[in-house]
């Protein structure tokens, strides 16, 4: 019962995007918007880690079918890239670098976070 109710939640949240999605006076992915909503209800303490756990694993472990139906959509549509190899290469390269970039720069963001937290703890508990 417990994989059942935990996808019911998953389920649920990401219901809850794509009503948020269809009411916006502009286009955005319902599935970025459930994304943020876990995210919120996640920090902001009403769902734990532990309500969803079992299923977003299984989800993660099992990540690589899901981008088996965009994979062959592209290999279907190749001839709409005829002639733009370069600027997808060059598209592929920025993205990439881009993402490398911010990816890094939250991950050093989040240590000195971290440290300024576990700081503060040790001059509460020396207090």
């Amino acid at each position: 019962m417990k994989i059942m109710m935990q996808l019911a939640i998953i389920f649920f949240i990401c219901l809850l995007g794509e009503a948020i999605a269809a009411v916006l006076p502009f286009p955005f992915p319902a599935s970025v918007i459930s994304m943020l909503l876990v995210f919120g209800l996640l920090l902001w303490g009403p769902l734990k880690v532990y309500h969803i756990r079992k299923q977003t694993d299984f989800l993660l472990d099992n990540m690589a079918f899901f981008f088996i139906p965009p994979a062959v959509s592209i290999v279907e549509n190749l001839h709409y890239m005829e002639g733009k190899l370069l600027i997808l290469i060059f598209i592929c390269f920025i993205s990439t670098f881009t993402t490398f970039a911010i990816t890094a720069w939250t991950v050093k963001a989040m240590i000195k976070l971290d440290e300024k937290r576990k700081e503060r703890k040790k001059r509460h508990a020396s207090a």
